[in-house]
């Protein structure tokens, strides 16, 4: 079979909710795959930063088989012999009192709130069914009706109401906004991306997740950063919120935490918090199974030992300087921005009304995968173990296809 057969197969009997780049990967390793006739392409989406530790890293294959062999799943029926030793090693790793884990990033925000609301009435003492969760415009933490309803994107929200009550939107990276949201005694949290992703890789202001965590404090109000994208390395730190010094009273992680082996996520919070909920009030089947937490435990462990961050730290500053200097020789882009590896250039609308799919096709056809989120901007977000060679390598490509649409 070629590319063409597997995608007219996907067409065929797979729902359509999704409209991918035409190339079919085969396999990968590190921060290359290859598609079903054997061409190369260098991944510089990372799953969208769940494979911050490369392709098919072989000490996470190795964890995954030598677990698989032995046990994969038990349900929360029955204890394990791995979920105590991995609760004990992500709790002490971020420095939280307990950690709860789920599967997916969706998951992950959904537990977060459900925790939030305990919280808010078990503890704060709102009143029953009054509690309401504060969320910034632009986010995404996934498309469940919980998600959807906090969301300011109709493409992912039109015709799927009624909507989740008891969430209130504000602008992002709007302290003033926030600060008046806060009046209202019924909040009990405030859930934020410190760096918006799907939005389009949108860096607040210096010192605005600082902000926010303060005002939360003085109302008594909880901070939730999702962190699903923005942890483990990706923007030059472990977590983003450490480059304000900031620990969340609750840090949902997903994605990268399995090295995009598996599906895992984990939400982190103090006992305070986390305690609220008793048995029988959350859980899920394979939430904290053993393959899951011998997976998480060696994708954690490769973050620190190869120093993913810092590689991260040091090539995104390095890309964006030099993608910058290529914007200023190709005016087709108006806007770079990002942190570590997290990155996005704007496209300025074409003559021929190209838009930033025809680029990420073009980039595609030149060895380069790349996605756009929203019409204009293209997100650049490759695996951590990326080397400087391999990023000059991107960069010519990009300078390449951006000659071509000016």
């Amino acid at each position: 079979m070629n590319s063409a057969d597997f995608i007219q197969l996907e067409d065929r009997y797979g729902a359509h909710n999704y409209h991918p780049i035409d190339v079919v990967i085969d396999r990968g390793k590190g921060v290359w795959v290859w598609d079903v006739e054997g061409k190369k392409y260098m991944d510089f989406l990372s799953a969208y930063s769940a494979v911050n530790q490369g392709h098919c890293h072989p000490k996470i294959i190795q964890a995954l088989t030598e677990q698989a062999q032995k046990l994969t799943l038990t349900s929360r029926a029955f204890y394990n012999s791995v979920l105590g030793v991995y609760e004990k090693y992500i709790t002490e790793y971020f420095g939280y009192d307990k950690v709860l884990p789920m599967n997916t990033g969706v998951e992950g925000g959904e537990t977060a709130v459900k925790l939030a609301r305990k919280w808010a009435y078990t503890v704060k003492g709102i009143p029953d069914n009054q509690a309401k969760i504060i969320f910034a415009e632009g986010n995404f933490w996934g498309r469940t009706l919980a998600a959807i309803s906090s969301s300011t994107d109709p493409e992912c929200k039109e015709g799927f109401g009624p909507y989740m009550p008891g969430y209130i939107l504000i602008p992002y990276n709007d302290i003033q906004a926030l600060d008046k949201a806060l009046e209202d005694p019924h909040v009990a949290a405030f859930m934020v991306e410190p760096i918006q992703g799907e939005a389009g890789v949108v860096v607040p202001d210096k010192g605005y997740l600082k902000k926010a965590y303060d005002l939360c404090r003085s109302k008594n109000v909880l901070l939730i950063c999702d962190e699903v994208q923005t942890g483990l390395g990706r923007t030059g730190k472990m977590l983003a919120s450490e480059h304000e010094g900031v620990k969340p009273d609750i840090l949902i992680l997903g994605k990268a935490l399995s090295g995009g082996v598996i599906p895992i996520s984990a939400v982190l919070a103090r006992d305070e918090i986390m305690l609220t909920i008793k048995p029988g009030q959350h859980g899920s089947t394979f939430g904290g199974n053993p393959l899951a937490g011998k997976v998480a435990m060696a994708a954690l462990e490769i973050l620190k030992k190869e120093d993913l961050a810092a590689n991260a730290e040091k090539l995104g500053n390095y890309f964006r300087a030099e993608m910058q200097s290529i914007a200023n020789r190709n005016k087709i882009v108006s806007t770079v921005r990002g942190m570590g590896l997290l990155n996005a250039i704007v496209i300025n609308p074409t003559q021929s009304g190209k838009t930033a799919w025809d680029f990420c096709v073009e980039l595609k056809n030149n060895g380069l995968l790349a996605k756009p989120t929203h019409e204009h901007i293209i997100r650049f977000a490759p695996p951590l173990v990326i080397t400087k060679e391999e990023i000059q390598w991107a960069l010519k490509k990009i300078e390449l296809v951006l000659k071509t649409f000016n």
